[in-house]
């Protein structure tokens, strides 16, 4: 075993990265009006060079932008699809962290007109970091998965003129992000993250609840999700490689779920056709490895055993023993090691510094180096 040539890479990360000073006072000013988009705009363009520069340093094979040109990892993305608009009210989500509780309110979305794509999303994004990798390193793009237009709201949130029959907003997400998937290719990126924390979400009986409360279905809601990614992946082009991430909430250093893979595990591992998982599995609210159980021979599973949300680093010797753990249930050459998540998710960031990130992205290297050769 040794290092992979393509994605998922042994030592891997998903995506978002802790926004720089510089950068989070630039999108004040912006915001307050007294810097203007195209001053904003080379801020986050220098920030992002430093940022990839960080990923090859530290012997990352794959570089993101770090998610700096947005707010949120998933809504910056969403409201830019053809018939999805930003409600006047506000979802209220609850956040837990060892000190009690965080309230998060983002913006709710409803869905008026058929869903559609019209400029390629991220297009401008994805060409900025391409063009500044250096050789041999991978540009990975990452965006929310079809499930999360629906998950927050469920059926409330569409109009039920545009669509009387859901079969019908199905079509359309999917048929959207196929185009986009396809759009993606011819633009270079072999390398696409979705990113769904509803798949993470429904193993916890309170957000089956929260399912069943939209008028969803609370024991196959993951099944339908399955089925609809995987209308997506079929346009995958032969150079891409796509696969997704699955976290129970990530909001400076909260979490909004728990519970073990174990609900959606064998319909998830069996049935989606990604080409690997990302899991979070940094503490015991993610449970054990038994559900890994279920992966086919020709997935690969990145263990996110190094938190994001806390500074502390992580021995080599504990992280070494837990993939000896998981490879119980899957063969070691399936494996690879990551973050159990990003280390922003929001603009707000994780409770850590960046010379904590750091560490633990090149504690990520030097383990896999050791584990997989």
């Amino acid at each position: 075993m040794s290092r992979r040539a393509e994605p998922p890479f042994r030592a891997d990360h998903v995506g978002s990265l802790l926004r720089p000073p510089q950068l989070m006072e630039a999108r004040a000013q912006h915001a307050a009006g007294t810097l203007s988009a195209t001053a904003l705009r080379e801020v986050e363009d220098a920030a992002i060079r430093d940022a990839i520069a960080m990923q090859r340093d530290v012997g990352l094979q794959s570089a993101t932008d770090g998610e700096f040109r947005r707010s949120a990892w998933h809504m910056d993305f969403i409201y830019q699809l053809g018939g999805v608009t930003q409600a006047a009210e506000k979802l209220h989500v609850q956040f837990f962290n060892d000190g009690g509780t965080l309230d998060f309110a983002p913006a709710a979305l409803r869905i008026n007109e058929r869903v559609r794509l019209g400029q390629t999303i991220f297009a401008d994004h994805f060409r900025f970091l391409k063009d500044n990798v250096a050789a041999g390193i991978t540009p990975k793009l990452t965006i929310p998965s079809p499930s999360m237009v629906h998950y927050r709201g469920g059926r409330a949130a569409i109009d039920e003129s545009v669509y009387p029959d859901m079969a019908g907003f199905w079509d359309d997400l999917t048929a959207a992000y196929a185009e986009e998937v396809r759009r993606l290719g011819e633009l270079g990126c072999t390398y696409l993250q979705l990113d769904d924390t509803s798949l993470a979400y429904l193993n916890d009986p309170r957000q089956r609840e929260l399912i069943a409360s939209l008028g969803g279905d609370r024991e196959h809601q993951h099944e339908l999700y399955i089925k609809n990614i995987n209308r997506v992946l079929a346009a995958k082009p032969s150079t891409m490689r796509i696969t997704t991430h699955m976290c129970r909430g990530n909001f400076r250093s909260s979490w909004a779920a728990e519970g073990g893979y174990d609900f959606v595990a064998e319909a998830l591992f069996g049935e989606l056709g990604v080409d690997g998982f990302f899991l979070e599995y940094d503490d015991a609210r993610s449970g054990g490895f038994e559900p890994l159980r279920f992966v086919p021979r020709d997935k690969y599973v990145v263990l996110g055993l190094v938190t994001t949300k806390r500074g502390a680093l992580e021995s080599k010797d504990d992280l070494k023993r837990r993939i000896d753990e998981a490879a119980k249930f899957v063969p070691l050459e399936q494996l690879c090691l990551s973050p159990q998540c990003g280390f922003s998710s929001t603009v707000e960031g994780n409770v850590l510094t960046y010379q904590e990130e750091v560490a633990k992205l090149r504690l990520i290297v030097e383990t896999a180096a050791e584990v997989w050769g």
